[in-house]
């Protein structure tokens, strides 16, 4: 049975267009699989274990994740030079940012106080498809002021059923956001962005399977006039009965903090 002896935290940011998530997967690029490939590479011969904080979808990216470091023989000595060459391993599109000892009583998955996701998107026009790794393109013209009332319709204790992919009867659904709102995206700029784009931002301990997704996929309905805001507070209910059927893309959804 393998001894956890030394634990590390480990921050770290991805862009995860060319990734099929954090899970390793059969014959498949994952996050966890070139992480763990890095480390064997830097640890040499040590015994490692690598835990993340969260699961990730494909495509999804991260300005800040992190994942627990395992060591079974020995602490890591200079914990700056391992920074150096941990970075100098990992490919372009994986940078660590940060890494702390932790305690054995930590639990990186429990002790996560909140994440704070955000969705970047714009409409009514053809993007740039240097866009295409983290923002979605809705190409008809939405109705933004209609979608800024529905994203704080998803504020506060909420059933979050619907809004969980292939949810059963036994899950856990009553769940709090903390924040949800729809604001003009100031916060991620390029010279390729168009004139305006826009953020979902939602802050939250956990959350269920495309949950985000699904959110965002109901308020470009709402956007679209296929759906009123009376159907978005239905859909928040128990007793609700219809089905939540867009899930947005996810190159769209970015991670940029947990906080612990």
């Amino acid at each position: 049975m393998f001894q956890k002896r030394f634990y590390y935290l480990v921050r770290f940011q991805f862009l995860g267009y060319r990734f099929h998530g954090w899970q390793k997967q059969p014959n498949t690029k994952t996050l966890h699989l070139m992480i763990d490939r890095t480390l064997k590479y830097v640890l040499k011969d040590q015994y490692f274990k690598t835990l993340a904080a969260s699961r990730t979808d494909a495509k999804v990216s991260a300005e800040e994740a992190a994942f627990e470091l395992f060591l079974k023989d020995k602490p890591l000595d200079d914990l700056e030079l391992f920074m150096a060459e941990f970075n100098a391993n990992l490919p372009q599109d994986i940078r660590a940012l940060s890494i702390d000892e932790v305690t054995s009583d930590f639990n990186i998955i429990q002790d996560s106080k909140y994440k704070e996701y955000h969705y970047i998107f714009s409409q009514g026009e053809k993007c740039h498809p240097f866009c295409a790794p983290i923002m979605t393109t809705i190409l008809e013209p939405l109705n933004i002021s209609m979608m800024i009332k529905g994203a704080a319709l998803f504020k506060g204790k909420h059933n979050f059923k619907s809004y969980c992919y292939k949810a059963t009867d036994k899950g856990l659904y009553e769940r709090e956001l903390l924040c949800c709102e729809l604001l003009e995206n100031k916060l991620y700029t390029a010279n390729f962005f168009p004139e305006k784009s826009y953020i979902l931002r939602v802050i939250g301990k956990g959350f269920g399977r495309h949950q985000i997704r699904l959110m965002m996929g109901a308020l470009i309905k709402l956007g679209r006039g296929e759906v009123d805001l009376e159907y978005i507070t239905k859909s928040l209910t128990k007793e609700f009965e219809g089905n939540i059927d867009y899930i947005a893309p996810a190159s769209g959804l970015i991670l940029h903090k947990i906080n612990f």
